[in-house]
């Protein structure tokens, strides 16, 4: 189940967040989730698994230039290959393509995990080595704007 994010739910987000580092995310990237949990919860979403939380993901809108993005996207690793990453970003897709001030969709993620989002049609559009962390590469991916337009004919 995808839901809203409660302030209640930060906890365990932590405590998921931390068994993802530092393989995923690196250890100071946890003060910059508590910081965006704490500021931009609104479109922030828990995933729960038979009644547990086992995840999280947030989208939001970059008014700068009018990009969609998928955020702070993690599970619980025993909860992978559960196909929850999928409805996660399927989710917020779905709410980032249906906003009319979406002009293009950008995901930044690392060489870990940039796979998963092609799947989705994002392409590769910038690599910074250590952005995020020493051996942790920021891969900026957008999906093409061709995708975004057929969404918004529907």
């Amino acid at each position: 189940m995808i839901r809203s994010y409660n302030d209640s739910d930060k906890d365990t987000l932590i405590e998921i967040f931390n068994l993802n580092t530092p393989q995923y995310f690196d250890k100071k990237e946890v003060a910059d989730f508590i910081e965006y949990l704490d500021n931009y919860s609104d479109t922030y979403l828990t995933i729960e698994h038979e009644d547990k939380i086992v995840g999280g993901t947030g989208y939001y809108v970059n008014y700068s230039d009018n990009s969609g993005r998928i955020t702070w996207i993690f599970f619980h690793p025993n909860y992978s290959g559960f196909g929850l990453g999928k409805q996660a970003v399927e989710h917020c897709l779905t709410k980032l393509k249906n906003n009319p001030k979406v002009e293009k969709l950008v995901v930044t993620t690392s060489q870990l995990a940039y796979n998963f989002f092609e799947k989705f049609g994002y392409k590769l559009s910038k690599i910074e080595k250590d952005f995020w962390g020493l051996g942790l590469d920021l891969y900026e991916m957008e999906m093409p704007n061709d995708q975004l337009a057929i969404n918004k004919e529907r």
